[in-house]
């Protein structure tokens, strides 16, 4: 029994880890950002963030070539269940991934 509930805690405590390492990166200064349901603008537009939000960044995945405020990328940042925006808009202080990929 003691070993069934030592188990269960470590499990909550790997999600509890795994949330937390979860980042938030400002969004380009003066756009007002589309959210999309996949990585690029083929998808439907979800939402539209505000000027100055920021965002988590779940997973990353390759799509749609952007060019933005913060270059050109085929990187795509999940912030949120099915909900993605560009990275050439998001300010992660890199041109490349800095999340692990979405499965």
């Amino acid at each position: 029994m003691l070993a069934g509930l030592a188990g269960a805690f470590l499990m909550v405590g790997a999600a509890h880890a795994e949330a937390a390492a979860v980042r938030y990166y400002d969004t380009a200064p003066g756009y007002r950002l589309n959210v999309r349901s996949g990585p690029g603008t083929g998808y439907s537009i979800i939402r539209v963030l505000p000027e100055g939000a920021k965002v988590p960044v779940y997973c990353q995945t390759p799509g749609e070539r952007i060019t933005g405020p913060y270059g050109t990328s085929t990187i795509w940042d999940n912030i949120d269940d099915g909900e993605f925006v560009s990275d050439a808009y998001v300010h992660t202080g890199s041109d490349g991934y800095v999340a692990g990929r979405c499965s």
